[in-house]
This record gives C-alpha cells, structure tokens and sequence, in this order.
C-alpha cells in the first residue's frame, strides 16, 4: 500500500489549501493509484481497514437498497441489527431529513442506481445485471459502464455519489477495473474505497469466469482536511505491512448470492486503528 501512502505524502507536501463545503482541505486534483491484485488485496496496513464495513456497505449497494435500516440489518452481530453505520450520520443529517421517506431512508444513492435507474418511461435499468451478461457474452465490449451520477436525482440523495463511475477491461482472461471518484477524503474515504472496488472486482471476476487483475482509481479532488493532518501523519510514519489475501467462497457463482460470510481477508496483518472524525 505504498501508492496510498505517496498520495498522502505527496498531498500534504504540494496540496493546495481551500475552503470548501464543510471544512478546509489541502488538495491535489486527478491523481491515478493502481492496485495490481495478483500481488495481493490492497488493504492498507498501516492502520487497521474496518473490512466488514467495506464488505457489508458493497453487498447493500449490490441489493440496490438506499435503506440504513437495511444495512444495519446486514451489519448485524447475532441476529441483532447494528445500532450505527458509515451511513447513519448522513441518514440523520438535518440537511437530508426533511426529504426522507421513512427513518433511514438515504434516498436514491449508489445502490438504487446500479440497480434501479429510472428511464423516462417508468421502467428501470438494472445495470450491474447488465454488466454482468455483457462480460459473460461479449467481454471485449466498450461500454461495461456502471454510473450513480444521475444529475436529474443528485437532489433526491442524502450524499451525491463520491465514486460516481466505474468501467471494466477484459484482456487475457483478465479482469481489470477503473473508478472515478470525484470527491476523495483520503484519510477516512479512500482506504475504504480501495478495498470496496477491489472487492468488487474480485466478486465480478468470479461470477464471468475471468481472473481479476488490476484496480485503478482515480482520484480527481483528492484531499485531506486539515483536522485530519496529525493523523495523517502519524500514519506516515509507519511501515506498510505484506499484502493479505481476500477469500471468496468458490461456490458462489451468482453476484446476488454473496453473504458477508462468503467473503474474507485471509493473513491480514496491520498497524493499531487510528481514530478521526468524519466531516459531515
């Protein structure tokens, strides 16, 4: 996980300070990481990765749920419903309440549109469905594209897509994937996002026979707050550990069917967490 840690080091070396939204940040724009998963799972070692977050937000989103209620049930611990997820804060922000349907709804976010993108004339666009047959019959196609960034919905989402597209390339029996991340907290945000799409990828690989290989985000406002930077470099100043291996339960042909217990990091080894707040 070097090429995480240069980012960070590179952003605080030669970012740009700017007032946003929520908060200052330094940043750098449009930067590319490429994570070669023969070499291993690009969990970053030098904290410790929240890997069933990672895992149980992917299998929600792959349910083309918008539902927090929905997740904590999938982030249960024996049969009880986690009473807090990475979603919660944003399901509960004064901003957004007024608008949800239903305590916990998140609205039509990154789920409900890999799922159930809406056409004009009522019906629905099921693209990871889509995506997954194209690979299967024509893997060499130019258009293995899944978008959440649907401008006519951007209002009726609690958060708008950070990690708005992705595509796929087949080559050699290979599976690679590339992602777009318009905005990128690097401290909090994209470890996470790393692993998500890895794990992505590796899902889909499965499921059309191929062998994934590289995942390569890009990382277009690419930041770290400024009450992040003590953090930041507390991290910097470890050492990054061997790879671990991820683990997929070799039955599971079907990308609906995954279970979180169907889905593991084998030989994780990493540094003790690091605590920060997320700015909302």
């Amino acid at each position: 996980m070097k090429t995480y840690n240069n980012v960070l080091k590179e952003i605080l070396e030669k970012g740009v300070d700017r007032k946003g939204r929520n908060a200052v940040t330094r940043a750098r724009f449009a930067i590319q990481m490429r994570f070669n998963l023969e070499d291993g799972f690009p969990a970053v070692t030098t904290k410790q990765l929240a890997f069933n977050a990672v895992k149980g937000e992917l299998l929600w989103f792959l349910e083309g749920s918008g539902s927090d209620v929905r997740l904590k049930e999938i982030m249960s611990k024996d049969g009880v419903p986690a009473k807090h997820t990475i979603w919660t804060d944003n399901a509960e922000a004064d901003y957004w309440k007024p608008k949800a349907k239903f305590p916990g709804d998140l609205g039509r976010i990154y789920g409900v549109q890999w799922r159930h993108w809406k056409k004009t004339d009522g019906t629905e666009v099921d693209q990871i469905a889509n995506l997954i047959n194209k690979l299967k019959t024509d893997p060499n196609d130019r258009r293995l594209i899944v978008t959440a960034w649907n401008p006519g919905e951007l209002g009726e989402m609690a958060l708008p897509p950070c990690h708005m597209i992705f595509q796929f390339f087949v080559a050699d029996g290979k599976l690679s994937l590339h992602m777009t991340q318009r905005s990128c907290d690097m401290f909090l945000g994209v470890p996470f996002n790393i692993a998500s799409y890895a794990l992505l990828l590796s899902m889909v690989a499965q499921v059309t026979n191929l062998k994934p290989y590289e995942c390569v985000l890009t990382l277009n406002d690419a930041h770290i707050y400024h009450e992040h930077f003590d953090v930041v470099k507390e991290q910097l100043s470890r050492e990054p550990m061997k790879l671990c291996k991820l683990w997929l339960n070799p039955e599971i042909k079907d990308i609906d069917k995954f279970t979180m217990d169907d889905i593991k990091l084998i030989d994780y080894v990493h540094h003790p967490a690091i605590k920060a707040e997320m700015i909302v």
